[in-house]
């Protein structure tokens, strides 16, 4: 009989918190409700106690989130502690997720702390957390690189205190697919009471390893796999959540062990989180990459046309690629085109379908067919107009191989038109510049800026992506249009319209 592995995502706190990765509190909602949809079991929305921010992400994750757990982390201090539980109280499942370290090298150099009083940290904040939700997960940081029986002493305490989950992260990306099989064995041997708790194992991928462990930990027994999707994380990130899925599914005979997830919409939830992160999918990527059921070779074109399992261990179907013969353009209803993103597995409320289809009137304006890739393009680029301060009205701009590129642009903002002119190194620097001077955010500084294809074609939308930084403020920005300018003035506006958001001038 199949084990059933529970899907524990940190995309939103360890995937979140990596460099280049951060979301606004609108951007962890929409990724919140596409990790229900895809069906994980829990949602590590975030750290409460660590600012404003992550405890406002965690509480309105909480209250949206009504088909899996959802928890915050919190170190083993009851400050932290409180905050989690004021975040996650709400949840129809809460979960409080402490950690503290248990490797020599953590506790002599980080914590200054002797091990019996880090064992008597952990067990009686486990119980402080136990008062408050029956849910409770313990951490011991580093686990690879701590000594097994004092990992052993910890997890049987917190065990004996309360915990329901009990989780040995490979911290630092250090352990080996063997190591980590086998320390998973040897604690399912050596800590009573164990088998009636869940046990958990969190892998980073410094050494590239961090699915492999994943997966050598459930084969020896582990009932939690910690990830993130597309396996963004900390330094080199964590276990790809499609990469562990995947494998669990494709070699069930192997592994023995299933999840609870919808594999058909993997595709999409990797998608739309790279859409929010900034990001493209490098094109060998694992599961989602654009390479990933492409074949060139004539030896492996001729063995798939023959029978597709010659060379595709996995259908494109399965993760949620679809093949469509539906053409959408400027005649279609609204009714094919909301009964087309329900083909493409997009569950949405019939307010967003109702932006959607403003949007895709407005681009079947300017192209003769919208693909499928269109179509996921403008679900992820939605930019709501509500709250925002400034929106686009009108734009010109002038350059040439001899002369200096010059930028008008006029926006509007509660009422009121605002329009300036700038020169710049080019088209698009020159209306930066116009923006800038505008919404008084001169400081501005574009330190990243990227032009993806939806489709191919010479009329294919052009996503553009931008991060801006303004001080120790950053802001990633989406403009999705089939006129590249038009695009990057989108994508600079949504990232400078965030910094303010985030209080940049207020």
């Amino acid at each position: 009989m199949a084990q059933q592995v529970k899907i524990f995502d940190t995309t939103l706190r360890d995937g979140e918190q990596a460099p280049g990765c951060s979301m606004n509190l609108e951007e962890k909602l929409r990724v919140a409700r596409q990790l229900e949809v895809l069906g994980v079991d829990v949602i590590e929305a975030g750290f409460a106690a660590s600012s404003a921010g992550d405890f406002a992400a965690v509480k309105g994750i909480a209250e949206t989130a009504k088909e899996c757990t959802v928890a915050s982390l919190a170190r083993s201090v009851t400050s932290d502690i409180d905050a989690a539980f004021e975040a996650v109280r709400a949840a129809a499942s809460p979960r409080i997720h402490l950690f503290i370290a248990t490797s020599p090298l953590h506790m002599r150099h980080k914590l200054k702390r002797r091990p019996e009083e880090v064992l008597a940290r952990a067990v009686e904040m486990t119980k402080y957390a136990k008062g408050l939700v029956s849910d409770v997960e313990f951490s011991c940081e580093d686990a690879t690189r701590s000594e097994r029986p004092f990992v052993a002493e910890v997890l049987r305490a917190v065990i004996k205190a309360g915990a329901t989950t009990v989780n040995i992260p490979d911290t630092v990306g250090y352990s080996t697919p063997a190591e980590m099989a086998d320390l998973v064995a040897w604690l399912k041997a050596h800590v009573e009471g164990i088998d009636a708790v869940d046990l958990s194992v969190h892998c980073h991928n410094d050494l590239g390893m961090a699915v492999a462990n994943s997966l050598a930990g459930v084969h020896a027994g582990a009932t939690q796999v910690e990830c993130a999707v597309n396996g963004i994380g900390e330094r080199a990130g964590n276990a790809a959540l499609e990469e562990v899925a995947m494998a669990l599914a494709t070699r069930a005979d192997y592994y023995r062990a299933s999840t609870r997830l919808d594999t058909t919409q993997i595709y999409r939830t990797s998608r739309l989180v790279y859409s929010m992160i900034g990001q493209t999918v490098p094109l060998n990527k694992p599961i989602v990459g654009t390479n990933a059921f492409l074949h060139e070779s004539g030896i492996h074109q001729h063995g798939v046309s023959a029978k597709r399992s010659t060379y595709e261990i996995m259908t494109p179907e399965s993760v949620g690629i679809h093949q469509s013969s539906m053409v959408l353009g400027k005649h279609s209803g609204r009714h094919a085109f909301e009964a087309h993103l329900r083909e493409l597995g997009y569950r949405l409320t019939s307010e967003e379908v109702a932006g959607h289809f403003e949007s895709f009137k407005q681009i079947c304006d300017k192209k003769k067919a919208v693909s499928d890739s269109d179509l996921a393009a403008i679900v992820n680029n939605r930019l709501p107009a509500d709250g925002a301060h400034y929106l686009l009205e009108n734009f010109d701009v002038h350059s040439g191989k001899e002369t200096t590129a010059v930028g008008v642009i006029s926006l509007g903002s509660n009422g009121e038109s605002f329009e300036e002119v700038s020169l710049g190194d080019g088209p698009v620097d020159a209306a930066y510049n116009a923006i800038d001077k505008i919404m008084g955010m001169e400081e501005n500084e574009l330190i990243g800026y990227s032009i993806n294809a939806t489709s191919d074609g010479k009329d294919a939308l052009g996503e553009v992506v931008v991060r801006l930084r303004n001080g120790d403020r950053l802001a990633t920005g989406r403009g999705l249009s089939t006129d590249i300018i038009e695009s990057s003035i989108l994508a600079y506006l949504n990232a400078a319209n965030k910094l303010l958001e985030a209080g940049w001038g207020i």
